[in-house]
């Protein structure tokens, strides 16, 4: 009888043990999770902040480029897929094809010397380039939590729970391929 208490007593203070073990570890799983949803909510909240604004810059070149349609209309495709991204793999690819969007604007700009003194332009372009700041600002903070959640999901014991209790590894926040390529600027005015 002595014996059988004993033996329960043994696997009553393992399960607890691992209990102990389990929970803790758990809810870091949590929290780690917790700060990475929060990390990609500021990157969607930043790339809202750029869709709001790029229709006030587009319409400020409007008037002074109206037979530059085709890159107005890139830059709103590009921005509608944007809007409607549904992936974090989604968003990069259509960040990229928006930042090569605007980078077109630029050059197209450069044609215009009084639509780059012109003070809404202007202002609209620094608020521009402080929401680009922002938007790898916060694309690296992304990528940091990213990199903490997967370094415990990948780790032991982390791993233990992980597999458990379904947390499965982040995907990164990545620059589409095509963005290692610096984009053709040509300021002599050549068409």
């Amino acid at each position: 009888m002595k014996k059988s208490y004993l033996g329960l007593g043994i696997i009553a203070a393992i399960l607890i043990g691992l209990l102990l073990m389990f929970v803790p570890s758990y809810n870091n799983f949590v929290g780690l999770e917790e700060n990475v949803d929060k990390s990609y909510a500021q990157i969607e909240n930043q790339l809202q902040r750029r869709l709001d604004l790029i229709p006030n810059l587009v319409n400020t070149v409007k008037g002074y480029a109206k037979h530059e349609e085709e890159v107005l209309t890139a830059i709103a495709d590009a921005r509608s897929r944007l809007a409607g991204a549904q992936s974090p793999e989604e968003e990069a690819t259509a960040n990229a094809e928006l930042s090569g969007a605007l980078s077109r604007l630029l050059v197209v700009v450069e044609n215009y010397p009084e639509l780059k003194a012109d003070q809404q332009f202007t202002q609209l372009m620094d608020e521009l380039a402080g929401t680009e700041n922002r938007i790898s600002v916060a694309r690296k903070d992304y990528n940091d939590q990213v990199s903490e959640y997967n370094r415990k999901v990948k780790s032991f014991p982390g791993v233990l729970v992980a597999n458990i209790t379904g947390f499965d590894e982040k995907e990164y926040f990545e620059a589409d391929p095509g963005a290692q390529k610096a984009p053709d600027v040509d300021f002599g005015g050549n068409d």
